[in-house]
């Protein structure tokens, strides 16, 4: 365990609350200490409010923010008198605990505080941290667990046995700590939950924090159960299997069962398949999560049966007898599945969720590991578990909701996505909440966009080996094919047919037509499987309704496109997908219309140029963004009946009209 403070980092971070955000961030820095959201740190601190009178006031973390990026306003400030005065109930109630938490900040704009506030005002120091460290979870999530925490700190650190995050743990480690802490205490460990330090400055804390987990990690060393190294994205032998149609039939079938669409993300790096593939694995990945914060995010962790339908349907009777017998609302979605040929798969409704999941189980596997090689992995009771999974607090948040946008949990796929109408489409497909492959010849797509739901690939859309790579990695990345925007193509310099090489024409031919008829029929197997029933949206042009002198190969390869589409209409329709197709005309922001250009054409015709960028019925400039947001919104359900059409987006012209 490596201590990152720094003298002069920390430095730059001024008074009690800076340097509380300074310290939580290298704790947040450091995956084995804290996942996503996970742990805590408070400060106290004591602050003259509006009427001049000095109070006692607990910053500690609030909800929804992390560790890792936390800034000042991410603490919520609290009255320590009142919270001391709680501390001293014989009860209360997770709902009762939210609102008096809530009506005690001194600062209405503040995120909501922790359910362990009053555990952090209850400890009688300046500074409390509290992580979930993997080498803690790990001894502490064995039967031996309360023994060799005796055995590594001795008397340094007050043990609580494990208690539900709330009130509850606040007052049983009240008592505990007044009765059992002394001079020398520098520490207490919640068994299967993590571990705190404390201290009169925020390096004294956090240097204790490091020295505490160095010391639980140096004992996983000496017993031989320290974590492989294996880094989570080690390569393995077997890469070149493809089960992109097996993954898109799971999510397919999960999403049917659950009544949305979902992510479904796949990891077959070697240290997911050597634990996928371990013999006792029936009965190590079925105890539960290593700590209680995981409890949620990874719940229900199944293996998959003789196929995807059976595991599907045996899943779905369980969510359903559970939420009948316990009338509470449930999220249906697995969250992991463990196959010894997919390796993990995670589920959620968004990519990031998904990713969540994965960074959690990636270190689970870590724990049930370490603590089988002690002696065994035994992580929270039935019962324990049973109330993590449905409680009040959670359930809350469940009944919260929202409205998620219109595409959560669909996956797109965009050629010629680097820039022009494919870029666009993939910002309005982004914006609508689905997950995007773009495509493009153009090494630029690789760093479009540095976001969890986007991947850009390079691909000449001419090679067919290569668009069959790209739908086993999006099948791989994501889950399966909801929606293909078919927009990459070529637009020859102006020739006239007595002029027009064959090499030309052909080149033009295998661009614009050829490679659009493979990807359709490669994508096929995957759109037929999209939850909500397949989209394609196909980037035409006004020259299939309107061809012009000087564009014979451009002219005929959209026609040859527009014809094929028809026919694609009339063959998919049994399997619920559609196919409609946008003609764009003048759309002059893409790359193919320089200024020299554009003015050179405009001079051509008499205009100047904002004159010719609105030479059509309705006046109006034709925008890449206008073309990607009705192209996207092809795919939405506002267009279910629709399959087909051939729409015209270029502000009326005279001869299409």
């Amino acid at each position: 365990m490596k201590n990152l403070w720094n003298d002069q980092a920390a430095a730059k971070y001024q008074g009690d609350l800076g340097l509380r955000v300074y310290t939580s961030r290298l704790l947040g820095q450091d995956p084995s200490l804290v996942l996503h959201g996970g742990g805590n740190t408070s400060v106290k601190i004591n602050e003259k409010n509006l009427l001049g009178e000095s109070e006692d006031i607990l910053y500690v973390k609030g909800s929804g923010w992390d560790l890792a990026t936390i800034e000042e306003p991410g603490f919520s400030p609290v009255r320590m008198n009142h919270l001391l005065k709680l501390a001293q109930l014989s009860s209360l109630s997770d709902p009762e605990m939210v609102n008096e938490l809530k009506t005690q900040m001194t600062r209405a704009t503040a995120p909501s505080p922790s359910v362990e506030t009053i555990l952090h005002a209850i400890l009688p120091y300046k500074y409390v941290d509290h992580t979930h460290a993997d080498a803690v979870v790990t001894i502490t999530n064995t039967p031996e667990g309360l023994d060799r925490v005796k055995e590594i700190y001795g008397d340094t650190v007050v043990i609580i046995p494990y208690i539900m995050p709330g009130f509850d743990l606040a007052r049983i480690c009240a008592e505990k700590f007044a009765a059992e802490s002394h001079e020398q205490t520098v520490g207490m460990v919640l068994m299967n939950h993590g571990i705190f330090s404390f201290g009169d400055t925020a390096q004294e804390s956090y240097d204790l924090m490091i020295e505490l987990v160095g010391k639980a990690e140096a004992y996983l060393q000496d017993n031989n159960a320290a974590p492989k190294n294996i880094p989570a994205n080690s390569q393995n032998d077997h890469d070149d299997k493809v089960f992109g149609k097996t993954l898109a039939n799971l999510r397919y079938q999960l999403a049917k069962n659950v009544g949305f669409p979902v992510i479904l993300s796949n990891h077959r790096e070697a240290k997911y398949l050597e634990f996928a593939q371990r013999q006792d694995l029936k009965v190590i990945s079925q105890q539960g999560p290593a700590t209680p914060d995981h409890v949620i995010r990874t719940k229900r962790i199944p293996l998959l049966g003789q196929n995807v339908e059976s595991y599907v349907s045996d899943y779905q009777a369980y969510f359903k007898a559970h939420a009948a017998a316990d009338h509470v609302m449930l999220d249906p979605i697995p969250r992991v599945i463990i196959d010894p040929e997919l390796g993990i798969c995670t589920a959620g409704k968004t990519v990031k969720a998904a990713n969540i999941v994965a960074d959690i189980y990636d270190h689970t596997i870590d724990v049930i590991e370490g603590a089988t090689k002690l002696s065994k992995y035994q992580a929270l009771s039935a019962k324990d578990l049973f109330a993590m999974e449905y409680w009040d607090l959670e359930q809350a948040k469940l009944r919260k909701g929202g409205t998620p946008p219109i595409l959560t949990g669909e996956i797109a796929l965009v050629t010629g996505a680097a820039s022009g109408i494919g870029k666009a489409c993939v910002d309005s497909l982004l914006k609508r909440g689905a997950a995007v492959v773009g495509l493009d010849i153009n090494p630029a797509i690789e760093t479009l966009y540095e976001r969890a739901d986007f991947m850009g690939m390079v691909c000449d859309v001419t090679d067919e080996q290569a668009l069959i790579q790209v739908l086993e990695k999006t099948a791989r990345k994501f889950g399966g094919l909801d929606i293909l925007i078919l927009n990459a193509g070529i637009f020859p310099p102006g020739c006239s047919i007595a002029e027009l090489s064959g090499k030309t024409w052909n080149k033009v031919m295998s661009i614009n037509l050829d490679a659009n008829f493979t990807l359709m029929r490669e994508s096929h197997p995957f759109l037929k499987l999209s939850p909500n029933g397949g989209r394609v949206v196909v980037i035409g042009s006004k020259n299939v309704p309107a061809p012009g002198p000087g564009a014979a190969a451009y002219s005929a390869s959209k026609a040859a496109l527009n014809q094929l589409t028809r026919v694609a209409a009339l063959e998919w329709g049994k399997d619920k997908i559609r196919i409609n197709s946008l003609h764009p005309n003048g759309v002059f922001d893409t790359g193919i219309w320089t200024e020299d250009t554009l003015a050179n054409r405009a001079q051509h015709y008499g205009l100047t140029v904002e004159e010719y960028k609105t030479n059509n019925v309705l006046k109006v400039e034709v925008t890449s963004e206008s073309v990607g947001e009705l192209a996207v919104e092809l795919c939405t359900p506002l267009f279910a009946n629709t399959t087909a059409a051939q729409i015209p987006i270029d502000g009326g012209n005279e001869r299409v009209i």
